[in-house]
């Protein structure tokens, strides 16, 4: 039966109960008028074949919290919470909200247009269990746009170093399992200081790291749907502010020439493409001075000189599953 505002259902009815020997996770879902897409999230979530107990926890950011259309019977041993997030606006105070609701021993994160692929949960679990001082546990995904799938294998492990480096992109916060006494601990919740939560995913990685190596289940467990306008169109500031906060709360980016130049290189970019061409150029020149194969920086003096469209730019790079 369909669950309601503020509610949550339970099905316990398990022959021989959930095996001890597994945690119980809960799921965080942040959403925003996305009907369809939240519920085939949550049903991915779910249905994930797992022994333990799987909590569902679907955030409505900004608006009313409202019924799924989840059978109960079909998920024995699942349960699914609707909240409302009533901290700060925004990707990071919804996840929070989620957080702090959990009731899990570990928590997981799932974009409302992603969808955790069969298997992922226990194949993660079982790549945490040969490395159980890993502050998080990763996996690889598979992104769909309109010119088809792209496999992205993860990294076997990731440093903070490497997140200095590069934010690399196939280890996605839809792909995450953390203890949840981490995230109220030592590593922290996310920031909700963080300006439109841009890059709330990176800078916590950045955080987590500090306390070990982020493992990874290289194969794809997780599809990330990118069949939808980006996300960059027309929230430019949001990048040149989250970026720029960024840089001054992580010091050792000045110490990382290939990492800075590559900041430095998205906002240059934001620059250009808001039509602030003297900011992007300011920027651009600083990029290609860290790193002279940046990319990013040859992209934003094109953009500024008019030499193409910033989205035309885009377009491309997602085109082949890549990000900006």
């Amino acid at each position: 039966m369909p669950t309601m505002p503020g509610s949550s259902w339970s099905n316990p009815a398990v022959s021989e109960g959930p095996d001890d020997t597994c945690p119980s996770v809960s799921v965080v879902i942040p959403t925003r008028d996305r009907p369809e897409l939240v519920t085939r999230a949550a049903r991915a979530v779910l249905a994930q074949e797992y022994a333990g107990d799987i909590e569902c926890i679907v955030v409505f950011d900004q608006t009313e919290p409202h019924p799924l259309p989840l059978d109960n019977g079909s998920h024995p041993g699942r349960r699914i919470v609707l909240r409302r997030n009533e901290r700060t606006s925004g990707l990071a105070g919804a996840r929070n909200t989620g957080i702090l609701t959990a009731t899990g021993e570990i928590v997981g994160h799932c974009d409302d247009d992603d969808e955790w692929l069969p298997g992922k949960l226990a194949r993660q679990l079982e790549r945490w269990h040969a490395e159980p001082a890993a502050p998080a546990v990763a996996t690889g995904l598979v992104i769909r746009n309109d010119t088809g799938e792209h496999r992205r294998l993860a990294p076997e492990r990731a440093t903070f170093a490497d997140f200095l480096a590069s934010r690399i992109m196939e280890i996605h916060s839809s792909s995450l399992l953390v203890h949840r006494a981490d995230l109220l601990g030592r590593i922290g919740l996310v920031d909700e200081g963080l300006p439109a939560s841009y890059g709330e995913d990176h800078e916590w990685l950045l955080r987590a790291t500090r306390h070990g190596d982020v493992v990874s289940v290289p194969e794809p467990c997780v599809r990330i749907n990118w069949n939808r306008p980006s996300f960059y169109m027309g929230k430019w500031q949001a990048m040149v502010d989250g970026l720029t906060y960024m840089l001054d709360r992580v010091p050792e980016f000045a110490d990382n020439p290939r990492g800075l130049a590559r900041m430095e290189g998205q906002i240059a970019f934001a620059c250009a493409a808001m039509g602030r061409r003297r900011a992007a150029v300011r920027w651009a020149l600083r990029t290609l001075r860290h790193d002279p194969r940046q990319v990013r920086g040859l992209g934003a003096l094109a953009v500024a000189a008019r030499v193409v469209k910033a989205d035309r730019l885009v377009r491309l790079v997602q085109s082949r599953g890549r990000g900006l």
